[in-house]
């Protein structure tokens, strides 16, 4: 068995890139994800280690000591941090000639051969899910008989192994607490909208939805929901409890763990016997009676992708909703009681100043606890990046280097005939301020400070905010984008 050590690298500072994010950008406030898709390999292989770098404030001076003591190295890395992952692999090589380094990620699963070649210090790339692919290289089997793998032959030519089959037993994965519990730290996570310290599950992969934006369905989890059972997943939640006695709150992170609502039904009645409070990914298409359900079940939030107030640009992203059915949704998460944190992009294709009017408008009307605005980004593996690629709204040869800038913020890397890029990332700072700065708003966010153990967090993140804003970077730093 090789000593393996599971790496999410260094990074930006303050970015949120790690193998849980969906973005990988730095954040308004502090934030992040926990790194699951990491944990899963690590659980599998006895004597492994899973370092979190960038919420543990590791640099590489670090890292590259500690990996000395390692066999084998998997880094996960993404679009956005895939050139400094490669100088991370490279440090590593120097600091031990004799380690092997790995890749995965879905920058490595769609484009596996051009990630191989971008460096020698890459040995492997596993493409889409990695886990039993990664725990077979552990075990010390030839890299050329382990399905899901590429890597380079002696002479240089790529070998790309058949596919590893999708997981459909998913109760064969063993629980990831453990491995939180003995290599990461709960108060090294935190998101805006939830109760801190936090942890995060998976109890299942993949999404229904054929959202041309979304990454992770298109490039590693697919489209069908395969799922933990009822059983498997509580009795995890009820070992995360006792594990974190201090956790205020755990978070189901399948992409839309409403999708099949009598087993979210099921999972809520047992997480309310076990008096957990939790919340989850959900579309805003939820009926009443299974909002109903969960709340009366210790649900405290739900994470809801709005994306757009326009129809036909919900149309076009295939996001499978319709405006006044979302409209309903939030009357009813407010009448219940529910928490929601409500995300929306800007920039997708159809996108108009006039669109992005309606988006504000529609955000203030339903009116979500807290939002996040982010900006169309054409990764890599998504229909939206095809597009962009046909239809000429990307810089020339771009792959996903121009996502973020060289502080880790979110660029817009779109550009249409009709709306710049530019004009894109303006609208963003505007979005924000017009849907906070307003009296309700503000006297809502301001009750929470009464809340025991609310005030300092909030002032904080407050105050992280408004400097957010004041050094998101402006024209002279945006992509000169193409136009049609």
């Amino acid at each position: 068995m090789l000593r393996t050590l599971l790496l999410n690298p260094p990074s930006y500072e303050g970015f949120d890139g790690g193998a849980g994010a969906r973005y990988q950008a730095r954040r308004e406030i502090r934030s992040y994800w926990y790194p699951t898709w990491l944990a899963q390999p690590a659980a599998l292989i006895p004597g492994s280690k899973l370092v979190d770098a960038p919420p543990a404030g590791l640099t590489l001076d670090d890292i590259v000591p500690l990996a000395r003591a390692y066999d084998l190295v998997v880094l996960h890395t993404s679009s956005p941090t895939f050139g400094s992952d490669v100088q991370v692999a490279e440090a590593l090589k120097a600091g031990n000639p004799a380690v092997m380094v790995g890749f995965v990620g879905p920058k490595v699963a769609v484009q596996p051969e051009r990630s191989l070649r971008a460096s020698a210090a890459i040995d492997f790339v596993a493409r889409e899910e990695f886990d039993f692919t990664i725990a077979e290289v552990a075990e010390g089997r030839p890299l050329a008989s382990v399905a899901g793998l590429s890597f380079l032959d002696p002479n240089g030519q790529a070998v790309h192994n058949p596919d590893r089959e999708l997981l459909a037993d998913m109760d064969r994965l063993p629980f990831v607490t453990p491995v939180y519990h003995r290599d990461l730290r709960p108060e090294d996570y935190y998101i805006g909208y939830l109760l801190h310290p936090y942890v995060s599950l998976y109890t299942g992969r993949g999404c229904r939805s054929r959202c041309t934006f979304c990454l992770w369905p298109q490039t590693v989890g697919g489209h069908l929901y395969r799922t933990r059972s009822v059983d498997h997943v509580l009795e995890e939640a009820a070992l995360a409890r006792r594990l974190f006695p201090q956790m205020k709150e755990l978070f189901f992170d399948d992409d839309t763990f409403t999708d099949d609502r009598p087993r979210a039904e099921a999972i809520a009645r047992g997480l309310g016997q076990l008096g957990i409070t939790w919340s989850c990914n959900a579309k805003a298409n939820v009926p009443w009676d299974t909002l109903k359900v969960l709340k009366d079940n210790g649900l405290r939030l739900l994470l809801v992708g709005y994306e757009t107030g326009n129809q036909q640009i919900l149309i076009n992203i295939k996001k499978g909703l319709r405006v006044d059915r979302a409209r309903r949704f939030a009357a009813d998460c407010r009448e219940l009681g529910i928490t929601v944190h409500g995300t929306f992009i800007l920039g997708l294709p159809g996108e108009t100043r006039e669109t992005i009017e309606e988006t504000i408008r529609f955000a203030r009307e339903v009116n979500p606890h807290t939002i996040q605005v982010s900006i169309a980004a054409p990764y890599p593996g998504t229909e939206l990046y095809r597009q962009a690629v046909e239809n000429g709204w990307l810089p020339d040869d771009d792959d996903g280097a121009t996502l973020v800038s060289d502080r880790g913020t979110q660029l817009a890397s779109l550009s249409y005939p009709h709306l710049q890029h530019t004009e894109i990332l303006d609208s963003v700072d505007a979005f924000y301020r017009r849907f906070y700065f307003r009296a309700g708003k503000l006297a809502e966010m301001s009750a929470e400070l009464f809340r025991p153990g609310m005030a300092t967090r909030r002032l904080r993140e407050g105050s992280e905010f408004v400097r957010f804003l004041g050094r998101r970077p402006r024209h002279a730093e945006g992509v000169q984008g193409g136009t049609a």
